[in-house]
């Protein structure tokens, strides 16, 4: 594997979080074309323990994938550059939300070279941000997987 890719087995499950550091969902699935292209991440909402989950399908460059793990809002989470979690939550307001097609940061890895190598080793990230509530995507229409 080169720096910077990752396994897409390991981004199944991965959290996803909104710009409050709020869980409001996981990765269920990659949508992918025939290119190979990452074209969509399907996200489960909403449910509990599994039952009553509410899938969407979300536009890839609307995800952004951080290695950083999450700033703890009580406590600083520096890291080896001194910054209390910056990367994960100073970029994540560039992100457009659902439905546009403007360009910008998401889908890009957060890589602070002074974290050292160990981020550009990692077979995942540590988890995902999107630029929208749970409420907004409880409100998305149903993503059906086709039989």
């Amino acid at each position: 594997m080169q720096p910077g890719q990752w396994r897409a087995s390991k981004l199944e499950g991965l959290n996803v979080y909104n710009n409050n550091n709020e869980k409001i969902g996981d990765i269920s699935e990659l949508l992918v074309d025939e290119s190979g292209k990452i074209q969509a991440v399907v996200v489960g909402v909403g449910g509990f323990l599994g039952m009553g989950e509410h899938d969407v399908a979300i536009a890839f460059d609307q995800v952004k994938f951080v290695n950083e793990p999450r700033a703890n809002a009580s406590a600083a989470n520096t890291n080896a550059s001194g910054t209390a979690g910056t990367n994960a939550a100073g970029t994540a307001g560039t992100m457009g939300t659902a439905g546009t097609t403007a360009p910008n940061t998401t889908g890009s890895v957060s890589n602070n070279s002074a974290a050292g190598s160990s981020d550009a080793n990692r077979t995942a990230p540590d988890h995902a941000l999107v630029n929208m509530t749970k409420d907004q995507l409880k409100a998305m229409p149903e993503f059906k997987y086709n039989k």
